[in-house]
């Protein structure tokens, strides 16, 4: 652990979007996404409208918010191949939204995604492996997909895998390794590697002990509304 943070923990939990608000591609051509013009296309099989009327029943954009109909066309899109809605369908079957929780399912959609190279997918993989939900638990595989989606820039999967060097999960312990990782994600904004490496240059974990260093990213995760670094930063007051 890295000041009380665990490794693995942490998934992208929200719908991904991948339109731009009031326009959606249908065969490459830009559509107003009103529903009625999506749903004709969607009824034909285009994927893009099934998408985008998932993220649209979903989200509440131009229509009642409607997680069962979300979860509708999410998987229609998903069933042609569509890695975005795959990633959303398996999100759905993970949180139980619109549909019946199911980690079995969730896993199965997560996995072609992940499979299509989508960061996001590989990383919510990785971290069902790691709790063992709807797979055997893996911390080797966990971190597999940890790194594909680290190695795009996924700031989440970078935490994830620094996290894991840490505390040697999945991995041979590794501190130069987990300040890699954590520092990537750290200069992204995560919060939560803002903190763990807050805490790797107090200890000198990894990095050459700098109070600054530290102090300096714990005033990061603080001013995002991370508690632990706010209780940190008052014990040193």
């Amino acid at each position: 652990m890295v000041n009380g943070t665990s490794f693995g923990t942490v998934r992208a939990g929200d719908t991904v979007d991948m339109t731009t608000p009031g326009i959606v591609k249908v065969n490459g051509t830009e559509r107003k996404d009103d529903v009625e013009t999506l749903k004709g296309y969607a009824e034909q099989g285009n994927t893009e409208a099934q998408f985008g009327l998932g993220v649209m029943y979903a989200t509440g954009r131009g229509v009642a918010k409607d997680d069962a109909e979300a979860a509708k066309w999410f998987r229609l899109a998903a069933e042609q191949g569509l890695a975005q809605a795959q990633f959303n369908l398996g999100l759905r079957y993970d949180n139980g939204r619109g549909i019946t929780q199911n980690d079995t399912e969730a896993v199965k959609w997560y996995r072609k995604a992940a499979e299509q190279g989508m960061a996001l997918a590989q990383n919510n993989l990785g971290t069902m492996y790691y709790n063992g939900r709807g797979v055997t638990q893996d911390d080797a595989e966990a971190v597999k997909w940890y790194r594909m989606a680290a190695e795009q820039g996924n700031a989440i999967a970078q935490n994830n895998l620094g996290l894991g060097y840490a505390n040697g999960r999945g991995v041979v312990q590794n501190d130069a390794e987990a300040a890699k990782w954590l520092l990537k994600a750290a200069e992204q904004g995560f919060v939560e590697a803002q903190y763990a490496i807050g805490a790797m240059y107090e200890k000198g974990r990894g990095v050459a002990q700098n109070n600054d260093e530290a102090v300096r990213w714990y005033l990061k995760a603080a001013e995002q509304g991370h508690e632990g670094a706010r209780k940190v930063l008052k014990s040193k007051k």
